[in-house]
């Protein structure tokens, strides 16, 4: 096996410290560009690779089996926003040559405290659960076994948790502000509170945004959506206020769509008379003709940081616990109107 090259090696042929040959391979400064051409070149030829790409060349080597967990009511009657998001996982996982099982957990067994049969038939390395379960039953998948678990979508009290989200609170500040840049001063959130982290977390980016204007946000109109319990979405929940906003911010966009229907239902063209805004970028299809604007969840960032993650734990290497934050961007669409 030939010896691996060391940045000594390319300083002694160079005629450099190791630190300039250091500083030339990872862009620092210090160094001419005559010479950290010179010494790329030369790293090159001798088939130098940086520590980093040694470790990422280690991981891809490695075959785990990950097992993944959706809880049941999040998976909607049509290909949902959760399917996505496994699918990305898939997807990643396979890019590493790691292969996903999923398992759906129902409310029974979440209930009872049932431990998956991908652990129990010990056929996984490591575990992904989508979307938030209880904690209890959280608690019992992090104690029961000794295998890495990493939360995507959703966090948890324990600080010592691996987790990765989407940005939900400054997403609903950007797209909060971006409404009131519109013009528009009085402006409803529709999302039942404490259904699901990221719901809590959008309405508090809500706040923040109106509050940095001066606007009081009212109690009559924060619309519940969903029922609590079950996680399922209702519109028969969105009772529309007496008094109506301008626009309406909506908690995802399967929640906007039916909230639009809501509202022509009712003789409100939207954007016209009413403005709504979604989150996700995701809607499924026939739900509603207009486009809504949204802020959109990069899927696919968070689930390669998500499987990047538990990679280092199943493959016992330093990483840093606790909440990883997914970037997202505002994406215009047709359901806001200037005023």
């Amino acid at each position: 096996m030939p010896k691996a090259v060391k940045l000594a090696d390319i300083a002694e042929k160079v005629g450099v410290s190791t630190v300039t040959v250091s500083k030339a391979l990872s862009g620092q400064k210090g160094v001419s560009e005559e010479m950290r051409a010179k010494i790329r070149e030369l790293a090159d030829e001798l088939g130098y690779k940086q520590p980093s790409a040694i470790r990422e060349e280690n991981i891809r080597k490695k075959s785990y089996n990950i097992g993944v967990l959706i809880q049941e009511s999040y998976l909607a009657k049509y290909e949902s926003f959760y399917w996505q998001m496994y699918q990305h996982v898939s997807t990643c996982s396979l890019s590493y040559n790691c292969f996903t099982l999923l398992e759906v957990i129902d409310r029974q067994t979440e209930e009872q405290l049932e431990m998956p049969r991908l652990l129990k038939e010990q056929k996984v390395h490591g575990m992904i659960v989508i979307g938030k379960l209880s904690s209890d039953y959280l608690r019992m998948l992090r104690t029961g076994h000794n295998i890495p678990v990493v939360y995507m979508d959703f966090t948890e009290e324990e600080q010592n948790a691996d987790a990765v989200i989407s940005d939900s609170y400054y997403g609903a500040y950007y797209l909060t502000n971006y409404l009131l840049k519109q013009g528009h001063k009085k402006i409803a959130y529709v999302g039942t509170l404490l259904a699901t982290g990221s719901i809590t977390d959008r309405y508090f980016g809500y706040i923040k945004a109106l509050t940095e204007h001066g606007i009081s946000p009212r109690e009559d109109w924060q619309l519940d959506d969903r029922n609590i319990a079950s996680g399922y979405i209702e519109e028969n929940l969105m009772q529309l206020p007496s008094e109506m906003p301008t626009a309406f911010f909506c908690n995802c966009d399967l929640t906007a769509g039916k909230l639009i229907q809501k509202l022509q239902a009712e003789g409100y063209r939207v954007p016209e008379d009413i403005s709504v805004v979604g989150f996700d970028n995701y809607i499924n299809p026939g739900i509603c003709e207009i486009d809504i604007t949204t802020y959109e969840v990069d899927l696919s960032e968070m689930a390669k940081q998500t499987v990047k993650i538990l990679l280092k734990r199943m493959g016992k290497e330093p990483c840093l616990t606790g909440t990883y934050v997914v970037k997202g961007r505002i994406v215009i669409k047709d359901s806001v109107a200037k005023i």
